[in-house]
This record gives structure tokens, sequence and C-alpha cells, in this order.
């Protein structure tokens, strides 16, 4: 069967990392390719993945997850938190620095396996600024650049810097948000690649090179290299680039974008993903190849990683790494060791309104899918939920031989629809359909239908609510769709956990 990637013939599917995955960084070592992309409130922080063909990806771990490497108070704003990583691979380790906006600003860790486990972090006070960049001279000195773009020399041991930042450039003249820096060794220029105009539909790539890391610095006559700004291509926002060589010579860009659905002004549901484009060299200057939802495949055998299941048993003893929680996740509140083969969440905050709620849940990667879970409330009460923020999440939960929907748009929350229902462990149901026909300009992306099912596996629709509330046009912030298990009172258990993909 082909992979989700696959689309016949030599044409494979874009986004090649779909879902809440933005801000990639990539690198490669040997054969092998690695990358690693922005997480913001959520533990673990920084989820790293593995590829032979660029195309197929698969989750070996996250960077940041133990307490001692990321401190998210439980007061940190949602898209707060961790911010746009850089991932290099030089003298036989690999090296991971990234800003977390709420607790001390750059960290830097190393590992010599990307799967972990990762050092603890090396704190960077001497460098400001966001989107920290990591490259190595001839002479061993180590280049941190950042959003601005400014760069400073470093000791990537120690965090300690040599003199003050200096300014490198500022991108093309009016454009806003000079950020997302990376500065290449490529035959005889150092390039600075950066990313300007916002990350929204204004988003864009350009690029500059000099005989040195530290300048000057001349612009490419053709900047931006890449946007797609003002276009009705069905990829926006495009931005965010990083670039890496593959062993046949060619040339590759990560870059993040997002699929807006729905009328005016288009709403993107699943966050900023990670997208793949060919890149060529004409007089010494990157040219981005072709970038589209289905595009030509590289010239080499795709090596599809294993599938993976539509079902977490919870019968590992922590887990999996696509499972993440905002700010913290404490043992005691998040374990599969009190109930064999169950997942146990022991409530914190009252609901998904608030900042320290027990939420477990994994990126929705799909602009269509059904997610199912059994649950046992037992004394408590808790659920499925879509969660983009504290005020912009849909939940259907059950208590007391009773389920009822929920809703948090802004500043209102309301219980949509309730009914009763037999005591003792059920089935709570979520299914996501992208619109199919826009009818008017306010029409929405999607619909979120949420329910249960009858022993016979009969699906009872409560409400169906219009996704357009659970979108970064709406809510704003950089993240995407989080779609999991919460716990509001006492402990509540579940047995299985589903996320089914419905779209080809």
């Amino acid at each position: 069967m082909a992979s989700m990637h696959e689309r016949g013939g030599n044409t494979i599917k874009n986004p090649v990392l779909p879902g809440f995955h933005p801000d990639p960084s990539i690198c490669r070592a040997g054969a092998d390719y690695y990358l690693a992309c922005s997480s913001f409130e959520y533990f673990p922080g920084v989820p790293l993945f593995h590829s032979r063909d660029l195309v197929h990806w698969t989750q070996i771990g996250n960077a940041l997850d133990r307490p001692s490497q990321l401190r998210l108070p439980p007061e940190a704003t949602s898209s707060g938190g961790i911010y746009a990583p850089t991932l290099r691979h030089h003298d036989g380790r690999f090296w991971l620095i990234t800003t977390n906006v709420n607790d001390g600003g750059h960290l830097l860790v190393t590992a010599t396996d990307p799967a972990g486990a990762w050092s603890d972090p090396v704190r960077l006070p001497g460098v400001p600024g966001i989107d920290p960049d990591l490259a190595w001279d001839d002479e061993g000195n180590c280049w941190c650049t950042y959003a601005g773009v400014g760069q400073v020399r470093i000791d990537p041991h120690t965090g300690q810097s040599f003199g003050p930042p200096r300014r490198l450039w500022s991108g093309t003249p009016g454009a806003k948000a000079p950020e997302a820096p990376h500065l290449y060794r490529i035959g005889d220029y150092w390039y600075l690649l950066i990313a300007e105009g916002g990350t929204e539909r204004g988003h864009g790539v350009s690029i500059a090179r000099g005989r040195t890391p530290t300048g000057p610095f001349e612009p490419c006559p053709d900047n931006p290299i890449l946007t797609h700004r003002g276009t009705d291509h069905p990829i926006q926002n495009t931005g965010h680039a990083d670039l890496v060589q593959a062993p046949d010579g060619s040339w590759w860009t990560v870059l993040l974008g997002v699929r807006p659905g729905g009328g005016t002004p288009g709403w993107h549901v699943l966050g900023r993903e990670t997208f793949l484009a060919p890149v060529s060299w004409v007089d010494g200057w990157p040219v981005v190849g072709e970038l589209s939802l289905d595009m030509s495949a590289p010239p080499w055998p795709l090596q599809p990683g294993a599938v993976v299941p539509v079902r977490d048993d919870f019968d590992l003893s922590e887990p999996a790494p696509c499972w993440v929680s905002p700010r913290q996740r404490p043992a005691e509140n998040c374990t599969t060791k009190e109930r064999a083969g169950w997942l146990t969440l022991h409530a914190r905050g009252s609901s998904l309104d608030e900042l320290d709620v027990m939420f477990v849940g994994r990126r929705q990667q799909h602009l269509s899918c059904r997610v199912r879970a059994l649950i046992d409330p037992a004394e408590g009460r808790g659920g499925l939920a879509v969660r983009l923020d504290e005020q912009h999440h849909y939940d259907i939960e059950m208590a007391s031989g009773e389920v009822r929907v929920l809703a948090r748009i802004g500043p209102l929350h309301t219980v949509v629809a309730s009914q009763p229902v037999p005591a003792g462990p059920l089935t709570l149901r979520i299914e996501v359909s992208p619109v199919q026909l826009v009818n008017e300009a306010r029409t929405g992306p999607d619909t979120i239908s949420l329910g249960f099912e009858e022993p016979d596996g009969t699906f009872v629709g409560l409400t169906a609510l219009d996704g357009r509330y659970l979108s970064t046009e709406v809510a704003g912030g950089f993240t995407g769709r989080v779609i999991g298990m919460y716990a509001s009172v006492g402990a509540v258990h579940f047995d299985w956990f589903d996320y089914e993909p419905l779209e080809p």
C-alpha cells in the first residue's frame, strides 16, 4: 500500500511533515537526515524526526524531554515557550540551539544520537533575540546568528560569548521581521538565508552572501528567492527555510507553509507545516524549484518508514514521543502504571480554560480525521478535546452518567449539547471534515462533529461546530490544533486512543 506521501508514478505529497510542525531545521549525517521543529508551550519540547529520503519522516523523540531541560512555568502563555531551533551535525556530535522565551532565553543541547538522550542545556546569556543559528568556520570558531539579523561568536561548550553582538544584514529594505537566519559555507561563499515579511501571508525567504562568516553580505538580486505572497497558491505563508545537500550532490530546502481553507480570509487549522522543495544553483545563487501539494519525487528510491498504527493501547511504560501536554506533564498526573493497559490522568486545572489543565494530546495532521477513545471517568470528569489554546477549544466530556459538549471561543464558554448515558466506560468520538464547497466568502474551513458511540458502534453526534474558531486566523498565535484527552476532576482512565486519517 502506498504511503501517505506517495501519489503514484514519480510524485509525492506535500507537506512532508503535516500538522503543527513549524520552523523546520534540517541536517544530514551520512545517509541519514534529521529534522527539528518548534514546540512552543508544549512539553516535551522540540520534536525530532529521521528520514532516509527527505519524504518520509519518523519521530524518534523530543530533544527537551526532561524538566531539567525545559522549564515552562504554569503562567507561560500559549504560543510562548520554545521558539525556532537550529539542528546541526558537527565534529561527530549533534547540536541543537533554541530559545525558551519564558525561561532565560537561548539554550544549547548536544547528543551523539539524535534519538537521545540530549544533554542538559548550556545557557547563552550574551546572545539576544530569538531564532538562533550555529555555524563553524575553518578555524573552529562558532558563530551564533539570530533574528534581527545579528551575530556573536560563542563557545558552544560553555555558552560564553566573545565581544558584543553586531548587526550583519537587515534583509530587504522595508520588509518586516528579518528572522530565522541560517549561515552556510558553500563553495567560495558564506550564505546567509533569512525569513522576512512576517510569518503570515507576507512571509518569504531571502538570501545574501559574503566572503567571510561575518560579512559584509551582498543580497541576491532576485530576492525573495521564495514567497507565495499575493498569489492564490494553495500553500501560503511560505518561509523559515533551511538548506541541505543530499549525498548525490543535489540541494533541497525544508520550509514552513500553511494550507488555508474556506472562504475569506482563509483559515489554516493545522498550524504551520513542513514542506519540501528542490533547489538548484544559478550564477552562485540558490533557485527554489517546484513547491506544490503534489510535486516531483526526489531522484532516488523512496524509503517509507513503519506505518503508524491508528491505535495507542497505552501498553508502554511511558507515553510515545508524539504525545504532548501544555507546559508540564508530571508523572504523578499522567501514568500507565496505575491501571495496566490504561492511561490515567489526574486532574489539576478544572477545565481546558486553565493554564495547568491535565491534557495529553497529539497534533492533528490531516484535514479530515476521526478520533476515538474509550473513557472510564470513574468518579472523575474528563474527555476528548480539540485544542488550539486556553481560549479556543471544543470538548466532549463524560461525568456522572452524562456526556456534554463544551465550546470555548474567546470570551464565550458554553455547554452546546448534553445527553444522559449509562454509567461505565464509553467511546467518545470526534470527526473533522473539511468543507467541500465554498459557496460564499464566509464559508468556514471545516466542521468538527462531537459525540459518542453506542455499543454496536453507531455514532451519536451531539453537535457539529464550525472549525474556523479553532484556527490561527481567529485565535492568533503560532501553533496548530492538538487533539487529545483530559481530566478536569479526579482521576480519569483511557483504555485506548484512535487517530484515523480519513483523507487519501
